[in-house]
């Protein structure tokens, strides 16, 4: 029979296990569709499988939400940006409050992983991306003087994302690890639409409303502008959000043929949690 002490260290102990079956995935979820990489189609069962999972990111996976948040809608609190290298613009932005929205309908078209060193290159595309949120600004934009602060939105439709993802091996509890160390991203996108509010501090609604017309006549040219803003916004993103990903499930789950870091790299630059 347990006494009352010996029932509180069992108890103890079993919430140990608990919590240390949160920092990781030690069971394959049936979602995820393994692949091997020295088998022909690993490209297209990689793209399924990185899908699938993505898919699950997307309806909330409680460990990811918990540290991360939402996927769809997702929130930034605050970005600064200044465009200084431009001949048709020089501005100063911070943008804040900005929801992001259109994840959800993300689609992998392509997911390769490099026989070399095991970092990724996919192909994305999302149907139509939505940003708001709050500005501030002062600049040029277009050759046109900007001075104001107020509501933003912008939509990109048919935005292809090309995402580069370089990865270290390490090992913890037996399983290999993706550890994410770079996201870089190019973007090409279909169509862009936004409005700025209170664009000359209210002073004038009929120029506001023709600037922003303006804007939105010359859409490519007024993307370029907002281009590197919006590529750091997503590599800072995906790069939060993939690091996350793949802290929590073990490479061994997507490709079954993945050596440990002591085979790909050697002994002394081997990594261990």
């Amino acid at each position: 029979m347990f006494d009352a002490l010996d029932l509180g260290l069992v108890c103890f102990f079993v919430s140990l296990v608990h919590v240390k079956g949160l920092e990781y995935y030690t069971e394959k979820p049936s979602y995820i569709e393994s692949c091997r990489i020295k088998e022909p189609g690993f490209t297209n069962c990689s793209t399924r499988s990185i899908q699938a999972f993505l898919n699950e990111v997307i309806k909330g996976i409680p460990e990811i939400e918990e540290s991360f948040g939402p996927i769809d809608p997702m929130k930034q609190d605050q970005l600064t940006f200044t465009q200084t290298n431009s001949d048709v613009s020089s501005i100063s932005a911070n943008l804040s409050d900005l929801v992001i929205r259109g994840f959800g309908k993300l689609i992998v078209k392509e997911s390769k992983v490099s026989k070399k060193d095991f970092s990724w290159q996919d192909k994305i595309y999302i149907p139509r991306m939505r940003f708001d949120g709050k500005y501030q600004m002062v600049g040029n934009v277009l050759i046109i003087p900007l001075h104001g602060s107020g509501n933003i939105f912008m939509e990109i439709d048919d935005l292809d994302i090309l995402l580069n993802a370089k990865t270290r091996l390490y090992e913890k509890g037996g399983y290999t690890f993706y550890n994410v160390t770079d996201v870089s991203v190019k973007l090409k996108v279909g169509h862009v639409r936004t409005y700025l509010d209170n664009l000359f501090n209210g002073h004038s609604k009929e120029v506001e409303q023709s600037t922003n017309e303006f804007f939105n006549e010359n859409w490519r040219s007024f993307f370029e502008t907002f281009r590197p803003l919006i590529t750091e916004t997503l590599e800072s993103t995906l790069f939060d959000l993939l690091k996350k990903m793949f802290s929590l499930m073990p490479a061994n789950f997507f490709i079954e043929d993945i050596p440990n870091s002591l085979l790909l790299y050697g002994r002394k630059s081997r990594l261990t949690a």
